[in-house]
């Protein structure tokens, strides 16, 4: 029997999410290669964007892509001299933008809804298939509307 597919959640600003999305990757925790080591092909992932940008302030606080890990190898890419952080591909699926907000008090991997931001502050962690199916709903568009 195989591995049982596994959910996720990898947190970035939009801008980068959207940089994943057009060059089919993921990079998490800054570039590191551990989270990603963590995932399987088939695995699904959910990336929500507390910000616009990274360098900005301007908030986002919504799911903003949703794709599966591939089967290719954890690889190294040079973005700077001193910055070559870890990706892992992933298909990503067409998908709109869905808010955080009228989901967190039917998440259960937000334990307390007054303080929902906490959840997010590991960067990248498992979600259970309950969570993923109400984020996944929000978000997929169907093509038949």
């Amino acid at each position: 029997m195989g591995e049982l597919q596994k959910y996720w959640i990898a947190v970035a600003s939009k801008d980068h999410v959207m940089r994943g999305v057009t060059g089919g990757f993921m990079q998490v925790n800054h570039g590191k290669e551990a989270p990603l080591k963590r995932t399987k092909p088939d695995d699904w992932v959910i990336f929500y964007s507390p910000k616009q940008a990274l360098e900005l302030d301007e908030k986002c606080q919504a799911f903003t892509a949703i794709g599966q890990v591939t089967n290719d190898p954890i690889y190294q890419f040079s973005v700077t001299d001193d910055f070559v952080p870890f990706r892992r591909n992933v298909r990503f699926y067409d998908s709109k933008e869905a808010s955080i907000l009228p989901l967190i008090n039917n998440l259960d991997f937000i334990p307390n809804k007054k303080s929902w931001g906490y959840s997010f502050r590991f960067g990248f962690f498992e979600i259970g298939k309950k969570d993923f199916e109400l984020i996944r709903q929000s978000m997929l568009i169907d093509r038949h509307e």
